[in-house]
């Protein structure tokens, strides 16, 4: 037999028909809305989560107004509910004794009602009982109303009377009327329905009515006192006790909001003041009121902002002073030393016919010049920077030129260090709009540095470029940086071993002219360090002159380490692409 597939079924090649597919892909669909939504109400609910987060941990305010409502509320609650029982138990207590009272007081009247009860007549028993329910709820009494319930028993025959017909004597507790068939008088609280036929809170007392000269037959009545009254009290007392409690807590947070605000309002002004202050406007002050703790505070904080601005203002004079005294020596020393310089290249030039002593004299004279004149060109340098007067000529270069160049000029003294310089870059141009010369000393600066530290290693120079930046890293093998030293490391006239004997330049303004040339092309200088594993420093700069950088195309951390502690740490799962702290 042939298997013919039908519309919505599976066929007998166990594929899904036209029709069903329509209805699977629907179902899909929805299932997706389902999950979109679900995710969509997970991410308001974290985000609200957040924020109230946010906002209960920077509002002060906040914090004691809710902390103050809390335990305002718990000790309202719980004085409320110790109030609301003594009450309570108060009113029915003096319901309980009078209606107790009142019972006793009806079981002598019952008494004398029932002693000439005659035992073999229904009718006298019926017609008595009657009378003596009547005459008991005429009577009254301090307890209020109430209704009577008669039980007359002779041997297997029992009579009841009832002062209404919607109470009878079924209705009453089984443990209420064990008791009072022992022979005792005993009370119970329990619901009884009413003319009504509805169940309220009702006080039950029973109590055996002795019968002279009649052995074997007892009389019992019971008085049900109704407690509508004292529960619509209760009632009463329960919902003035609560709209008391919630005025009162209210009016406690209103309290502790008040005072928290007149206490939170100066702290707010000082931490804006303090904000102001920090942003460079010393002339801020905050206003003295009164003579209290806060208007201390404010006394204080005044003569501290006065302090501060005093020695702010000292020191900016001592750095004018200090940037003015190094630009005027700076210039000062200038001509001197050029006709020095012209005098000592005469000399050195004429060292031969000098005698060994006068010669060696002759060019430690012009190398020490050298150095000197460098110290000056790194000085006059800084004071351009501190005046502001640095000027970016940016034109397009090819940085792998720059690069040649620059190792080119440090090929004699690696040699003299016995260190090799090795040299990574595509072989395409890097075309970038810098300042060549400001490229060319960073990169100077940066290989005579790890040529000088690299204890005779190789010293690598990489250059890699991205759609937006470009990145050259120096890389020695040498002693290494420590933590603190990369701190450091571009601080004016800082050395990590003032004891070092250097070789080349040694101002200690290298690497601080260098940094704020990498900042004049809106690039970054950065270092990384480590004891013993030498250490990686990095320039970049963006393509366009004027542009933006978002990451570096090199790592800050070598290439090798990082791989390392990859190997060491083992695989790890797969995440998106994040930018780490070597972008």
């Amino acid at each position: 037999m042939s298997a013919t597939a039908r519309p919505g079924t599976v066929g007998a090649d166990g594929d899904r028909s036209d029709a069903a597919r329509p209805r699977a892909s629907g179902a899909r669909r929805v299932r997706r809305a389902a999950l979109v939504r679900v995710a969509r109400g997970r991410r308001l609910t974290r985000r609200g989560v957040r924020r109230a987060v946010h906002t209960w941990r920077s509002s002060l305010q906040l914090r004691i107004g809710a902390i103050t409502m809390v335990v305002a509320a718990v000790v309202v609650v719980i004085v409320s509910l110790v109030l609301f029982r003594q009450i309570s138990d108060q009113l029915l207590r003096v319901k309980r004794q009078a209606a107790v009272d009142q019972s006793l007081a009806g079981v002598q009247y019952a008494r004398s009602e029932v002693s000439g009860i005659a035992t073999g007549d229904s009718a006298s028993v019926r017609s008595t009982l009657a009378r003596t329910v009547q005459g008991l709820r005429s009577r009254g009494g301090a307890a209020g109303d109430f209704d009577v319930v008669m039980v007359y028993r002779s041997g297997d025959q029992e009579r009841v009377a009832a002062s209404r017909t919607t109470l009878t004597f079924r209705d009453l507790p089984s443990e209420l009327r064990v008791q009072v068939a022992s022979g005792s008088q005993a009370y119970q609280y329990a619901p009884v329905p009413d003319a009504a036929v509805r169940l309220v809170p009702t006080l039950l007392v029973g109590a055996p009515v002795p019968a002279d000269g009649q052995s074997g037959d007892r009389v019992e009545v019971y008085f049900a006192f109704p407690l509508e009254q004292e529960q619509e009290s209760l009632v009463l007392i329960r919902s003035t006790v609560a709209i008391m409690g919630v005025v009162l807590v209210l009016f406690v947070v209103g309290i502790g909001v008040l005072v928290t605000r007149l206490v939170v309002y100066p702290v707010r002004r000082a931490a804006s003041t303090a904000q102001r202050l920090a942003e460079g406007r010393l002339e801020e002050r905050l206003a003295v009121r009164g003579e209290d703790d806060l208007a201390r505070l404010a006394t204080s904080f005044n003569a501290m902002a006065d302090s501060l601005q005093t020695q702010i203002t000292q020191l900016e004079g001592l750095s004018q002073l200090q940037q003015r005294f190094t630009s005027d020596v700076s210039h000062e020393l200038r001509t001197p030393l050029t006709t020095v310089q012209m005098a000592a290249d005469v000399l050195h030039d004429a060292r031969a016919d000098f005698d060994p002593a006068v010669a060696r004299s002759a060019e430690l004279l012009h190398n020490e010049l050298e150095r000197f004149e460098v110290l000056l060109s790194d000085l006059l340098e800084i004071s351009r920077y501190d005046a502001g007067a640095a000027v970016l000529e940016a034109e397009p270069q090819d940085l792998p030129q720059v690069v040649d160049r620059v190792v080119a000029g440090m090929s004699a003294l690696a040699a003299r260090r016995g260190c090799e310089l090795r040299v990574t870059q595509p072989a395409e141009p890097v075309i970038a709009e810098v300042d060549a010369r400001r490229v060319e000393r960073v990169l100077r600066n940066l290989v005579g540095n790890a040529i000088e530290h690299g204890a005779g290693d190789p010293v690598e120079i990489t250059l890699a470029a991205s759609r937006t930046a470009a990145a050259m890293t120096v890389r020695d093998h040498g002693v290494g940086l420590s933590s603190a030293d990369a701190q450091h490391v571009f601080d004016r006239f800082w050395r990590a071993d003032p004891a070092r004997v250097r070789t080349v330049g040694g101002s200690g303004l290298g690497l601080s002219i260098s940094l704020e040339d990498a900042r004049l092309h809106g690039g970054w200088l950065q270092v990384w360090g480590l004891p013993g594993q030498g250490a990686q420093f990095r320039l970049t700069v963006p393509l366009t002159a004027g542009g933006e950088l978002t990451g570096s195309p090199l790592p800050l951390r070598p290439t090798a380490l990082r791989a390392a502690a990859t190997r060491q740490a083992g695989p790890r799962p797969s995440s998106p692409a994040r930018r780490t702290e070597d972008s």
